[in-house]
């Protein structure tokens, strides 16, 4: 499992921002659904291919949600980092092992709606199929006869700064992050207290390439006390400082280190090509001895 992946999950499965992604991805906004309504379900679902043998797929993170007791729908989110044509196709198979696990569930007669937002980060639009039917390739005597399918696509980075504002949970930093990268900029200060201080850490370690990220102190003490983008910026730019500091003071020991080396061996070249005994040139690891040598013979001086 890739470590973009990863880190989305660690993020995204807290109960509060999924309700806030599907809260304002959906219901623009409105408080809908209530972290506490929300529960963990199995995301992995087996399949038989035509090589006969048993396959397994995964979701990446569904939760149930339930109103007053009673499971209203199971909701998934696919996160993609990259365009996939066939992203149409892996979605029905999602839902519908959704479905099929209600078929076989004995016990509940009731049918509830399965639904997938897929959550893309790419800066560039997303211009491949959104339905079934843009993928493949149906005859023209057959159309009226194909059932169709749409996603659900979001488009992460290219979200208003309405719909920015709308967020109310961590989530608002990382999308935050990728709308002001995707428009070229600088990522600024945002003075919004995390309440998932190591998640969000390690979400922009991965996405920003920064493993300075995962250096900021994260004690109980201070994440009880909360900790704003502002003050972790500000830590990550003091590690990129001291780090650039201790970079160069360590390339300018090895560059004197490699000059060193570069004068020794052609002064043993010299002394080589001039004649000189063995016990002279075995000298030279002797740095007084070979000190007064470059003096003697004005090598590289």
């Amino acid at each position: 499992m890739g470590q973009k992946d990863i880190s989305q999950k660690i993020l995204e499965d807290y109960n509060d921002v999924f309700a806030d992604i599907v809260n304002v991805l959906i219901f623009q906004g409105k408080q809908v659904v209530k972290p506490e309504e929300l529960e963990d379900t199995k995301l992995r679902s087996q399949y038989k291919a035509d090589d006969t043998k048993l396959h397994e797929q995964e979701r990446d993170i569904a939760k149930l949600w339930k109103k007053g007791g009673v499971l209203f729908t199971v909701c998934g989110i696919e996160n993609q980092t990259t365009i996939d044509e066939d992203m149409p196709l892996r979605v029905i198979g999602y839902d519908g092992a959704s479905y099929r696990k209600q078929l076989l569930d004995q016990k509940n007669k009731r049918r509830y709606p399965v639904m997938t937002l897929v959550l893309y980060y790419g800066k560039k639009h997303w211009e491949t199929p959104r339905t079934l039917k843009e993928r493949i390739d149906v005859p023209e005597n057959l159309k009226d006869f194909i059932s169709d399918y749409q996603m659900n696509i979001f488009e992460i980075a290219y979200l208003s700064e309405e719909q920015i504002s709308m967020f109310q949970s961590d989530y608002q930093i990382a999308a935050d992050y990728f709308v002001q990268t995707r428009k070229g900029k600088r990522y600024h200060q945002n003075t919004k207290i995390m309440k998932h201080v190591d998640a969000m850490l390690k979400f922009l370690s991965v996405f920003a390439q920064d493993e300075d990220y995962l250096k900021v102190d994260l004690s109980k003490e201070r994440q009880e006390g909360g900790v704003s983008m502002c003050e972790v910026l500000q830590e990550v730019k003091q590690f990129g400082i001291r780090e650039g500091i201790e970079r160069g003071r360590q390339e300018g020991i090895n560059l004197g280190r490699q000059e060193g080396e570069n004068k020794l061996a052609r002064l043993m070249k010299y002394l080589l090509v001039s004649g000189k005994n063995e016990e002279a040139i075995r000298a030279t690891t002797d740095e007084e001895y070979r000190k007064e040598l470059y003096h003697q013979f004005r090598i590289i001086e």
